[in-house]
């Protein structure tokens, strides 16, 4: 290659990787904001939220497009390669992520119609602060390249497992003491869930991280706490 070709080429990775960091910031601002609409009951805020998932899904699909773009027309190898495949996958991980950040706000506007439930709202409250700390921890590792950072989250993933068996156990206390809350609970739930599965998808990125910068797979098995198999609910 040319200088020429070869600052372009450069400039055309280091645009990927700033895009795939915008979305980033996007898909965290979505989480914490979606959680802030259940703590605080905001309907507006809860419905931004919905309608932003829009911008997250071209983010995905424009970022797919120059991957494989450059992938044809500059045959990258080694180290480009693996930053341009990882652009791919962090995309997929955070296009999800928003996905399950708008399930949280649909339901929250469902909540938001009905009585308060303080104590189990500052329960999702503080799993989604964890999540939220998390997925920033780990794009934060993604921003620099720092591998040490993206195993640090990749460490903790049971932490997120524990809050979540933990409020499943009080939700359902909640529903056999007054069955009257069967209903909120159950949306409660489902939030709870979406917010286990975005602290899985920031463990993903965590993986993506170590092989794009290492070109090795993670090939232990993921810290998990161990659950009850009744407590695995589905998704919304």
């Amino acid at each position: 290659m040319n200088q020429h070709t070869v600052k372009a080429y450069g400039d055309e990775l280091n645009q990927l990787t700033a895009e795939v960091a915008r979305m980033g910031g996007l898909a965290e601002a979505q989480v914490a904001d979606a959680v802030e609409s259940v703590a605080r009951r905001d309907v507006a805020l809860a419905k931004a939220v919905v309608e932003r998932d829009g911008r997250l899904d071209g983010m995905h699909r424009e970022i797919e497009k120059k991957a494989i773009r450059l992938i044809a027309l500059r045959q990258p190898v080694a180290s480009d390669l693996r930053r341009t495949l990882a652009a791919m996958k962090l995309a997929v991980d955070l296009e999800r992520t928003g996905d399950l950040a708008k399930n949280i706000a649909k339901r929250a506007l469902i909540l938001a119609e009905g009585e308060p439930m303080q104590p189990l709202t500052r329960s999702i409250e503080r799993m989604g602060r964890l999540v939220s700390m998390r997925l920033r921890d780990v794009l934060d590792a993604y921003a620099v390249g720092e591998v040490d950072r993206a195993i640090a989250v990749w460490n903790t993933d049971d932490e997120v497992d524990e809050h979540y068996n933990a409020l499943f156990r009080e939700l359902l206390t909640y529903m056999m003491g007054d069955p009257r809350t069967i209903s909120a609970c159950t949306h409660l739930l489902f939030m709870a869930k979406n917010l286990e599965r975005i602290g899985d998808h920031a463990t993903n990125i965590a993986e993506t991280i170590h092989y794009e910068i290492t070109g090795t797979e993670f090939t232990g098995e993921r810290p998990r706490w161990n659950p009850d198999s009744e407590t695995d609910v589905p998704s919304a």
